[in-house]
């Protein structure tokens, strides 16, 4: 399916509700790569059980912004979205379907997966597909051209970013048009330097962003400013990893699948990462953004037992590697899934993973949505046009949340 606006699969979706042989997926892989990766792993579903998939792709941002009307007005019987707090929020707000029963048929799935899929009422609303570590990547030619060396702290990230503008490539690769892509650099500067606790409760509104702590956390930020790529407001992430597919930056801080899916594939071999730098020794670099991409039932399926069979089967290490098989830049989440075919990159992602600690999901999924998208896109961006009035971004910010979340 191709990419169609919002206001398009509003009114597509529910499609043939009844049938019991059509289940309807709401997509926001609107990315060719993904986009493709689903449809292959849809297609080996419709072989197995004889019933039809219809997707309704959407933009990726405009499916986000835009989930609220969606689930309360037709949505499809399934869609693709994310873990955590970000689906528990929905299923509080009662726009999800219970498919605790699901669940009690599937193996294969940490004690982890599993807390990430359940609800603040004990019950499982989410079926999880893959997973894929945010780093600082990197083209191994490159940092071999310049001698450069991978920085252990955040000194040293500095002081690289220093000399790779002395030698004439944009330090870090830089692109929030969407609105999105920056907060995963405030997310790793704020764990890293204030721990995951306090991470997890400001976004849950239970800290402030007034609070020293807090900024201290941009002005670690607006001392990298200068050299992250100029106009990062006016620029897509995908241009963004597009120069450091180019040789002309140095450092990008990305998910796992951003700068696979701008390269082209024989070069995927020249990309590595190392994990974003340590600011505080008693805090270390045990804490990974880990964002978990699966699958949800809205309430408002027409196929229930249809919608449910296509859920048992993408819990499953078939389709899982299925879609893997043509989208390499993410990690399985099933342990029986084989791992035999992961590149270097998907290994060392792997094992990223597997060393944290804790493991955060990315600002606009451990934080309300609409706080995510109303306030914090805004805010971000209004500090990367004016880094240096830190003071009057966070009072702004901390009056906003307190109206969202109620806080005292």
């Amino acid at each position: 399916a191709g990419a169609l606006t919002l206001p398009t699969l509003l009114s597509a979706c529910g499609g043939p509700g009844g049938d019991g042989k059509t289940v309807t997926m709401g997509s926001n892989a609107s990315d060719k790569v993904p986009r493709e990766a689903y449809a292959e792993s849809f297609e080996a579903y419709e072989k197995k059980s004889g019933k039809t998939v219809k997707v309704n792709t959407v933009n990726h941002e405009s499916f986000q912004e835009n989930i609220n009307r969606y689930l309360k007005g037709s949505p499809d019987d399934v869609f693709t979205w994310f873990a955590g707090y970000r689906m528990q929020f929905f299923a509080e707000q009662g726009l999800l379907t219970d498919i605790s029963d699901v669940w009690k048929g599937l193996d294969g799935f940490s004690d982890a997966m599993k807390k990430q899929s359940t609800g603040e009422d004990g019950k499982q609303y989410f079926i999880p597909f893959y997973v894929y570590p945010w780093a600082v990547f990197y083209r191994k030619s490159v940092f071999d051209k310049y001698g450069y060396e991978i920085p252990k702290t955040f000194d040293d990230y500095r002081a690289l970013a220093k000399k790779m503008d002395k030698d004439g490539l944009i330090p870090i690769a830089f692109g929030d048009k969407d609105g999105w892509p920056a907060m995963g650099t405030f997310d790793y500067l704020n764990m890293r330097a204030n721990g995951y606790d306090y991470h997890l409760g400001l976004m849950r509104g239970e800290e402030s962003w007034t609070s020293k702590r807090t900024r201290d956390v941009f002005d670690l930020w607006r001392g990298l400013m200068p050299y992250h790529d100029e106009g990062a407001n006016g620029r897509t992430w995908q241009e963004a990893a597009q120069t450091l597919a180019k040789k002309k930056s140095g450092m990008a801080v990305f998910g796992l699948p951003h700068p696979g899916q701008q390269f082209p594939e024989d070069e995927r071999d020249d990309l590595d990462f190392f994990p974003f730098p340590e600011i505080d020794p008693a805090i270390g670099t045990d804490a990974v953004e880990a964002p978990i991409d699966g699958f949800l039932m809205s309430k408002k399926a027409k196929n229930d037992e249809a919608a449910k069979d296509l859920l048992k089967f993408l819990a499953t290490p078939k389709a899982e590697q299925t879609y893997l098989a043509h989208d390499p830049s993410n990690i399985a989440v099933h342990e029986k899934a084989d791992t035999a075919d992961y590149d270097p990159l998907q290994k060392k992602a792997a094992e990223l993973i597997g060393g944290a600690k804790d493991i955060s999901q990315f600002m606009d999924r451990d934080t309300r949505p609409d706080f995510a998208s109303t306030v914090m896109i805004t805010a971000i961006q209004r500090f990367i046009n004016k880094p240096d009035d830190i003071d009057g971004l966070v009072r702004d910010i901390e009056a906003q949340k307190k109206e969202i979340f109620g806080a005292d």
